[in-house]
């Protein structure tokens, strides 16, 4: 029987600890506010970012929320994002993705200072992570490295495999773990013998967007499985890319969906918008 890695309780740990830090800061005279943006109403979207407002709520800083139409021209975001970044009183920037079809979302990131890019997707913050100097980095890799340490997984020396190979997830991941002294492979589409690939993993990581795909063919007796996917099934139910009920039996750890990755996320948006603070 696997055991479970509960994301709810070990984010709830880092939001306790956070709450500490922002009273610090506080007893210091210093303030911090992350401020969201979020264009149209993308019910996904919207459910994140309430979840955003609750988190700021619950460690004690203060959240800025600017809701914009669907149809707003690029020119009016990219102002407003050159408004907060010249605010002292705005420590982090957050811009809710995706965004709608006319708008440059490599544009709109780039816009962001690295100082208050809090989500660590400007060029500047994933140069930082490639070698290895201080920046933000990407909240959910960041988020599974904390899931694997505070679980009690060793990371050094084992063979991690991560399935996706996006900017956001997949790329920053296998620095991460290569910093964790890993040894990594990234798989995806383009991968030959995929199953053989990713039945060598000590520890596998699926990030790759398809429903239930990940089945035990992919996985490695006793691995450590963390699914970062959120789908929905043939019957409209919320599931990760891991089929959990084939997989959790040959396991010896995996993540939930949901209660696993994605609170995880949020947690490590919030130590990002901390920091940035000092």
């Amino acid at each position: 029987m696997a055991r479970i890695i509960d994301g709810k309780k070990i984010s709830l740990q880092i939001k306790d600890e956070l709450k500490e830090r922002v009273q610090a800061l506080k007893e210091k005279g210093r303030e911090v506010t992350l401020a969201v943006i979020q264009v149209g109403e993308d019910p996904a979207s919207s459910v994140y970012v309430r979840n955003k407002k609750k988190g700021c709520e619950y460690i004690g800083i203060g959240s800025l929320s600017y809701e914009l139409p669907e149809d707003i021209p690029m020119q009016e975001l990219l102002a407003l994002i050159g408004e907060l970044n010249e605010r002292e009183d705005v420590n982090g920037i957050l811009v809710q993705l995706p965004l709608p079809s006319h708008m440059d979302e490599d544009a709109v990131i780039r816009a962001i200072s690295p100082q208050k890019d809090v989500d660590g997707f400007h060029p500047q913050s994933v140069g930082a992570l490639c070698i290895g100097q201080p920046g933000f980095v990407s909240c959910t890799p960041a988020g599974i490295i904390q899931l694997l340490k505070r679980s009690g997984i060793e990371i050094a020396g084992k063979e991690c495999v991560v399935l996706g190979r996006s900017n956001i997830v997949g790329k920053p991941m296998g620095i991460l773990l290569l910093r964790e002294n890993g040894t990594v492979t990234i798989a995806h589409s383009k991968t030959e013998n995929l199953k053989e690939v990713t039945s060598r993993a000590d520890i596998l990581i699926a990030a790759v967007g398809k429903p239930k795909m990940v089945t035990r063919e992919y996985v490695k007796e006793g691995a450590v499985v963390i699914d970062v996917g959120i789908n929905r099934d043939g019957d409209n139910k919320l599931c990760g890319d891991v089929d959990f009920e084939d997989v959790e039996p040959v396991c010896s750890a995996i993540t939930p969906v949901p209660g696993g990755v994605g609170p995880m996320t949020i947690a490590m948006l919030l130590y990002n918008c901390v920091a940035s603070a000092g």
